[in-house]
């Protein structure tokens, strides 16, 4: 049987504004390799992007595939784990500058295949469009930052009611049920599995479908299963093992969704209402570890943050839907004004020389 393709989100529309974690996913003291793709929009980036995913698959590789949160059909990046190659569209927002230029990041610039004359031809309209985008963006911002607070607010009314020596307890000796010591340094990445879009929340679950042990913990609001979580991160990290830290989408300052330890073949998985997993793992349930009586008295208050904030969600990616119409409309001015041509030439040598 194939392997499930991976695939997440490097980059997420928070609750606490646009956040970017590609940096968080190569470092040049470990011998990565990162090309940084710049070019305007339609230039072909995750054109390129997926070609060099096909490419590698080819030649026996596990491409890890990162859509755009933005336009989940795209890509915003391939990470090519057994060469630690990563490729990234490094434009805004998430723009990336080189901090070890030419020993590890590499700029490949499509601008080069554009015609300069066309594209000002039509300033004009690409500028009032570029506004429009702005608009749109902002306004997702707006309710995802109304939506954050409320989730903001169940999180810490669940935080209220914790028993945390009780949990901390558990976590404790859980995490040292599942990892023992290991040898070298510990090694960190940070991704997302979820992500909110103009399709609405969109998650990756198949991602960890093959992973052979997965513990999952049934938490709502993310207050007991990101102690957990924080728990099992630390002793990994500690015992040498490298660890993909996935942080929850709306709230990534404040909450740790998933641990993944692929060198153990072993996950820590948050189940809550965007982000179902079916088997017969393991399951924690969260108010083992909670003063219910506390939990039943704020519980009208909470499911009424609960749809409000959903809500919310659903107006943010009716706005981010609105920002990609806008966007497809931008790319139509590059798409007429580039010589794909030379740059399929280009991408196939570009191919051959990395992979």
């Amino acid at each position: 049987m194939a392997k499930e393709v991976k695939k997440y989100f490097l980059a997420a529309n928070s609750c606490e504004g646009f956040l970017s974690c590609f940096k968080k996913n190569y470092s040049p003291k470990d011998n990565w390799h990162a090309l940084i793709i710049k070019g305007g929009p339609g230039t072909g980036k995750s054109s390129l992007l997926k070609y060099m995913a096909v490419k590698a698959s080819d030649k026996g590789y596990n491409p890890v595939l990162c859509p755009c949160s933005s336009d989940p059909d795209s890509l915003d990046g391939v990470i090519i784990e057994e060469k630690k190659l990563i490729i990234l569209d490094g434009t805004l927002p998430h723009a990336i500058e080189p901090e070890a230029a030419g020993y590890c990041e590499e700029i490949i610039n499509l601008g080069d295949f554009w015609n300069r004359d066309k594209l000002v031809e039509f300033k004009d309209e690409i500028i009032a469009l570029s506004a429009e985008n702005k608009k749109y963006h902002n306004t997702a911002s707006r309710y995802l930052a109304a939506a954050g607070q409320l989730m903001y607010d169940n999180f810490k009314r669940q935080s209220k009611c914790v028993k945390y020596e009780k949990l901390q307890n558990f976590a404790i000796e859980l995490s040292k049920r599942y990892i023992k010591k290991g040898e070298g340094e510990g090694k960190e990445y940070v991704r997302f599995l979820s992500g909110t879009t103009p399709k609405g929340i969109i998650t990756y679950q198949n991602t960890v479908k093959d992973i052979k042990t997965r513990i999952i913990t049934d938490d709502k609001y993310g207050a007991v299963s990101n102690v957990i979580n924080d728990t099992v991160r630390k002793r990994a990290l500690i015992c040498g093992y490298t660890v993909i830290t996935v942080k929850n989408p709306f709230l990534p300052s404040e909450i740790t969704d998933h641990i993944i330890i692929p060198e153990l073949d072993l996950c820590f998985l948050t189940e809550n209402r965007f982000c179902k997993f079916y088997g017969n793992e393991r399951r924690i349930h969260t108010r083992r570890f909670c003063d219910v009586a506390a939990l039943n008295n704020i519980r009208s208050r909470m499911i009424f943050n609960n749809r409000i904030s959903l809500e919310m969600l659903k107006s943010a990616a009716l706005s981010l839907s609105d920002a990609k119409r806008t966007h497809d409309r931008i790319e139509k001015y590059y798409v007429d004004s580039m010589n794909f041509e030379k740059a399929a030439v280009f991408c196939q040598a570009l191919s051959e020389k990395i992979l």
